[in-house]
């Protein structure tokens, strides 16, 4: 009985996650794969599908010869989608490098605290999880538009003699996803760090190793798996970020996220807006996978 209920045990943790992963990943993906190869009409929902499990089996095999992928080659010959995919690389790769500088030296005075005062340390990172994201990127309005707090402060100092104009531009954009994902790079540094055995500082020390050459020939190395984490955890949502660049960001400020939108709610065309939905997963498709390469390397390593 103890052998049967053990091995039961260890077959539903296998299969939630997998379950998991069907039930919230595999089944909107085939969703919205199956308006990207619709039709667009004038109907609700504004799309014709191409394909219906209301016909059965017979029908659903004799309307897969009938997908059409006019929807995706449109997106090649429209600049726009393209230059948005781009753009939102570049954004999200520049917002990252952004945080893992600023992140760094916080996890690594969190991990280096006496270990009664990093509980605390910890809740401070993500305290501000408790008030609204939304809020939280209005409130960057009021800071960083021409009369607001950081404007006045800089002009109370003299440092400037006219208000700089930040809000509405990528400036804003970054500062907004920085702020936003600081918590999610710092946690997985920290994690990382606390880990990290001290007295190896102490061996390249006393070998004569300078400080600094010991924090990259030691600290840095064993920190990877957590720079590589955080920088997933922010990289991959700051590629789709809509909030962000449709309240800091100006007009130029070109992201998918806002294309998606507009595609999906000003333009109503569906099919065309699944198809950069779906465009959009297989680009973040690959840095998955090579946080997964890192981690099974780092895991290799360890044994």
């Amino acid at each position: 009985m103890g052998k049967f209920t053990s091995g039961l045990y260890n077959r539903l943790v296998i299969v939630i996650p997998y379950a998991w992963l069907l039930l919230f990943f595999l089944a909107p993906f085939f969703i919205v794969f199956r308006i990207s190869v619709s039709t667009t009409a004038i109907a609700m929902p504004p799309y014709e599908p191409v394909f219906s499990f209301a016909d059965g089996w017979a029908g659903l095999l004799s309307k897969l010869s009938e997908l059409s992928f006019d929807n995706y080659t449109y997106l090649t010959d429209d600049p726009l989608y393209f230059n948005a995919y781009v753009s939102s690389v570049v954004i999200a790769a520049i917002s990252t490098f952004l945080t893992l500088l600023i992140a760094y030296p916080i996890a690594y005075g969190m991990a280096q605290a006496p270990r009664g005062l990093r509980p605390t340390l910890v809740m401070l990172v993500i305290l501000p999880f408790w008030t609204s994201f939304l809020i939280r990127v209005y409130a960057w309005i009021a800071i960083l538009k021409p009369e607001g707090l950081f404007n006045q402060l800089l002009l109370s100092l003299h440092l400037i003699d006219t208000p700089l104009i930040i809000l509405n531009t990528n400036t804003a954009v970054y500062i907004g996803i920085v702020y936003s994902y600081l918590p999610f790079m710092v946690l997985p540094l920290y994690s990382a760090l606390e880990k990290m055995d001290g007295t190896l500082i102490e061996a390249a020390q006393d070998l004569g190793c300078p400080p600094i050459t010991a924090f990259w020939r030691v600290t840095f190395p064993l920190s990877i798996p957590g720079v590589v984490a955080g920088c997933m955890l922010v990289f991959i949502p700051a590629v789709g970020e809509f909030v962000i660049p449709d309240l800091l960001g100006g007009s130029q400020t070109l992201m998918i996220g806002k294309t998606l939108w507009n595609e999906f709610n000003s333009n109503r065309d569906w099919p065309v807006s699944s198809a950069v939905a779906t465009i959009l997963l297989l680009i973040l498709v690959i840095p998955i996978v090579f946080f997964q390469n890192v981690q099974a390397k780092a895991e290799e390593r360890g044994k």
